[in-house]
């Protein structure tokens, strides 16, 4: 998404400026196709064994520049299944001559979303256009190579491909689309006849709009692999029991969960070194960097104050860097000794920053109507919220644009600079978040229930003895399970609630909270500067419509999350409580570990053992 900078307040984006680049063809070992690909240099940092890491950058380019659909195509399409086909019939093994029947048994591709849909079609044409293979022969071998992990449930982000693109750019590829698509429905007309009212929802080729006929590519996906995996439990189930639940009716053993992971060795081993080196002191080895499991060996001591004390010096350690870096970047100076609650994602109105600052906005009206001795009883806290908007949506732009602002008169009133601060943390990137993460009390995973798949950043953050406060959504189930539901800050709907409250908002049965109301009319009343927010406001009224009517219930969950945010507070003010909490947090992260992830992978979907290392 390029570099961002705040420009006014605003977000602006500008180049990466990542390194030299070097522009090299590279020639496919099948075919013969050149690829134009930009390489950047790669940097080996670190210092040795767990510490060292990669950075990398690269681009491709096909015969010049396409934007926005075009460009997606010309350059989705670029999946070197030749060099996996060459690679397979190199590999005979002393057997006689390969068999493409074996061909699963030695491939598996995964689709990481929709991005690379292509690789279906591709890998058709080249069995039936370069190798002969029948249809149905070349149907058996893609459908157990390929398999789907699906990373979303947002309407905007389930492809939908313009078939005319499709047919001016790649019209063998819509040859065999379409042909898929032909037999699909042939299949459901035949032995599904049950099902053929759902055709229209299932089929991969939507021509509802005759002007603009699309390609479904998470429906080619589907249909054409032999495994399709949510990223959290509960993003499964409404995989099975919404977005696909049609096509679980034909194959209910098609669908699984593998929940993601992070790897420790980057973020907790080298991202936070002095918790890391205390973890392996209290645990006798470092055997948990590479089985995380082993982490649960630290609730033992949980309550050993010496543990404490050498926990909370690490956390300030990290906090007081922190407070310097922001200091370096944005001019404004924390205190390490407030509450540091981040907030760091893509901006996007489900993930309901706009919440989080909404949230701020009332604490600080709070303080300014309190005086001098109420104001000192309060938990002084440092809100930091980072993350890019895509270029051209306009109300994360502007979410961008009110937390800075929120944040420029709250920074700068005297009465209250002791009290709260709000940042906004320029030019997120996962460097910034190896600083952000470590020096964290507090973390917001605050996205309206149902709407986020998994999330990673809340593994992050609780590996690291953060705190989370959050919805029941995507992976922030399995953490407080895991943790403990004592040492997670929960609030707001749940999943199956949504739907109800949505059609509730439509009949005009919503009553918002005063404190709701109190914090837009803060807003309204020219506080915070004279930008007009009017239309970002707008969107949380209403009664109706996708991006009207508060369609992602930042009002209906406005009172539990302030709520829980005073638990937050009084808890804050117990430093042994909270320390023990932090523990607790770290200890339950074992699952979470991309380790496990990988072989869950592995064993279930690729049908693969594991190598092991020389």
């Amino acid at each position: 998404m390029g570099r961002l900078a705040a420009l006014d307040g605003d977000q602006g984006l500008g180049c990466d400026g990542g390194g030299r680049r070097f522009d090299v063809e590279k020639v496919g070992l099948a075919g013969g196709c050149r690829v134009g690909i930009g390489i950047w240099p790669a940097v080996w940092g670190g210092n040795g064994g767990f510490g060292r890491r990669f950075r990398w950058r690269w681009g491709r380019g096909v015969g010049g520049r396409r934007d926005g659909v075009e460009g997606k195509v010309a350059g989705g399409w670029v999946r070197r299944k030749g060099d996996i086909i060459a690679r397979f019939k190199e590999r005979k093994d002393g057997k006689g001559p390969y068999q493409w029947s074996e061909f699963p048994n030695k491939v598996a591709v995964q689709l990481n979303d929709t991005h690379p849909t292509l690789a279906i079609p591709e890998l058709m044409r080249l069995l039936l256009d370069d190798e002969g293979l029948g249809w149905d022969e070349a149907w058996d071998v893609t459908s157990r190579t390929i398999a789907y992990t699906n990373h979303t449930v947002l309407p905007e982000a389930l492809e939908k491909w313009s078939q005319a693109i499709m047919w001016k750019l790649l019209p063998r590829h819509m040859e065999i689309i379409e042909e898929i698509d032909k037999r699909f429905k042939a299949m459901v007309n035949s032995n599904h006849r049950d099902m053929e009212s759902k055709l229209p929802m299932m089929q991969i080729l939507d021509s509802s709009n005759p002007e603009k006929p699309v390609v479904r590519m998470a429906n080619l996906c589907v249909v054409s692999s032999h495994t399709v995996n949510g990223v959290a439990q509960l993003h499964s189930d409404i995989l099975k029991s919404e977005l696909f639940a049609h096509y679980v009716s034909l194959w209910p053993g098609k669908f699984q969960n593998k929940t993601n992971g992070i790897t420790p060795r980057r973020w907790l081993r080298f991202c936070n070194q002095e918790l890391s080196n205390i973890i392996t002191k209290w645990l006798k080895g470092d055997a948990w960097i590479t089985n995380l499991d082993l982490l649960s060996g630290l609730c033992q001591f949980a309550d050993n104050e010496e543990l404490h004390a050498e926990w909370a010096s690490a956390k300030m350690a990290s906090k007081s860097r922190l407070a310097q870096y922001i200091l370096n970047i944005t001019g404004v100076m924390i205190d390490p000794n407030s509450l540091f609650d981040i907030q760091i994602k893509r901006i996007h109105e489900y993930k309901r920053q706009l919440l989080n600052i909404l949230g701020a906005v009332y604490r600080y009206k709070r303080l300014k109507e309190m005086g001098d001795e109420g104001r000192k009883k309060a938990t002084p806290r440092t809100i930091m919220i980072g993350g890019k908007a895509f270029a051209t949506y306009t109300n994360a732009k502007r979410i961008v644009k009110l937390v800075n602002d929120v944040g420029s008169v709250i920074n700068n009133d005297p009465e209250i600079k002791d009290y709260l601060k709000v940042v906004f943390v320029p030019n997120y990137n996962v460097s910034v978040a190896e600083m952000l993460i470590p020096g964290s009390d507090l973390s917001q995973h605050i996205s309206t229930a149902g709407m986020e798949a998994s999330g990673t950043s809340n593994m992050k953050f609780a590996l690291n003895g953060c705190l989370i406060i959050g919805t029941l959504d995507g992976a922030n189930v399995e953490i407080r399970e895991e943790i403990g539901e004592d040492n997670f800050f929960l609030f707001g709907a749940k999943a199956d609630e949504v739907p109800r409250l949505r059609k509730e908002r439509e009949n005009g049965l919503f009553k918002p909270d005063p404190r709701f109301e109190e914090a837009k009319h803060f807003i309204r009343s020219g506080a915070f500067g004279t930008y007009n927010y009017e239309p970002l406001l707008d969107s949380l009224e209403g009664n109706s419509g996708y991006g009207r009517g508060d369609y992602f219930l930042v009002g209906q969950d406005f009172p539990s999350y302030m709520d829980a945010q005073a638990q937050v507070d009084e808890a804050y003010k117990d430093k042994k409580r909270w320390v023990k909490m932090s523990i607790l947090s770290t200890a339950g992260c074992g699952k979470f570990s991309s380790d496990r992830t990988i072989s869950q992978y592995a064993k279930e979907i690729w049908g693969i053992n594991p190598c092991p290392v020389p």
